[in-house]
């Protein structure tokens, strides 16, 4: 079997039975199909992103990615050897970057499309994937993983290299309490989490399952957590304890972010007699994680960290803290529903708790955050 790993970095490594190729998604097609020239399978999995602050110009950017990247495949005859596409997406495809989704998040939601909704790039690739596919042999899946949790440097959204940070550097500024960034409510709401690792596990599984021709999945861990039950072990883990009235107290540095006039629920409210039921949803902040990672004192914390104990001194800067604010800081349940993918046949779970220390332990062995003591 022969893989062919494409990306634009020049510095990953691979292990010998892969083929490594450097290509710019974001070139025309003609000048990705001479990048592209002997590359062919039978499978594509398509997880490029590429981030920017408008809405409509990520729609632009990455659904050309998209269609440039299957245009030059037409250019070089490796579409007539592609059997199935599978996609990588997300829950925001719910609008939960929006406020309050339907819960539990199933795959037959509609989609929050028109002029009422701001453009959604995960919608933009999901029509030209379908498009695409009508004109040749190949067919596809679309994945929908929700707050993936796992090992990545200089990620966009990488939640335990941001979480382990602020642990660590919490210790290193001589706390005995870890206290809880987020919002008062979420910490006891549910959220659903994927595994980077079980994730895989699934588009390498639904790539050859006939029951995931031309389907989307959800794709969670199986459980369903809260942070309230996950805070002490955390805490535990980097040394730590939980002040008893850590809730109770006044806020450390509160700030309060409005999202969406109407949360994504609204679009099925009158179907679920949730008509006026919900309000505008927030993300709220016991402590602004963007603001304390620039504080003098806590550079200085991991300064002194990384320098004592070998760590690559750039993860800090590189780390995630908006995107683990905003996680940390919603005011509403996410409960992501797995029925569609256990019907296909899928039976893949991992303890959302046992994902975090897997990958913890990982970021520590790359002296990414401390050994534990």
């Amino acid at each position: 079997m022969k893989i062919h790993a494409l990306s634009r970095s020049k510095k990953d490594k691979y292990p010998p039975s892969v083929e490594h190729n450097h290509i710019d998604l974001t070139a025309s097609p003609d000048e990705l199909a001479k990048e592209l020239q002997g590359v062919q399978g039978d499978y594509l999995f398509f997880a490029a992103y590429l981030a920017d602050d408008d809405e409509q110009k990520m729609c632009d950017l990455n659904g050309s990615m998209l269609r440039n990247f299957l245009h030059a495949l037409h250019t070089t005859g490796a579409i007539k050897s592609l059997k199935r596409v599978i996609l990588v997406t997300g829950a925001k495809i719910y609008g939960v970057h929006l406020g309050v989704p339907k819960n539990p998040m199933e795959e037959d939601d509609p989609w929050l499309e028109g002029s009422e909704w701001p453009p959604n790039f995960y919608y933009v690739q999901s029509h030209i994937l379908k498009e695409e596919a009508s004109k040749a042999s190949f067919d596809w899946t679309v994945t929908y993983p929700n707050d993936v949790i796992g090992v990545a440097k200089g990620n966009f959204m990488n939640l335990t290299t941001t979480l382990g940070l602020y642990c660590s550097v919490t210790k290193e500024l001589g706390e005995s309490t870890l206290p809880w960034p987020g919002s008062t409510e979420f910490y006891g709401f549910f959220d659903c989490m994927t595994d980077a690792d079980l994730h895989a596990d699934f588009c390498r599984w639904a790539a050859t399952e006939p029951k995931c021709s031309n389907q989307a999945f959800n794709v969670v861990n199986g459980d369903a957590i809260t942070f309230s039950s996950l805070w002490a072990k955390f805490a535990a883990r980097f040394g730590l304890g939980l002040d008893p009235h850590d809730l109770s107290n006044p806020p450390r540095d509160p700030e309060i972010q409005k999202l969406a006039p109407n949360p994504p629920v609204s679009a099925s409210a009158a179907a679920n007699g949730l008509v006026g039921h919900f309000k505008q949803s927030v993300v709220e902040q016991r402590i602004n994680l963007v603001k304390w990672s620039q504080r003098d004192d806590v550079k200085a914390a991991w300064d002194r960290l990384a320098e004592r104990e070998g760590l690559e001194h750039d993860s800090f800067e590189k780390a995630t803290w908006g995107f683990l604010s905003f996680v940390l800081g919603r005011n509403f349940n996410l409960v992501v529903s797995m029925s569609k993918a256990r019907k296909a046949g899928w039976t893949g779970y991992i303890d959302t708790w046992d994902a975090f220390e897997k990958h913890l332990g990982a970021l520590e062995e790359g002296k990414v955050l401390p050994g534990r003591k």
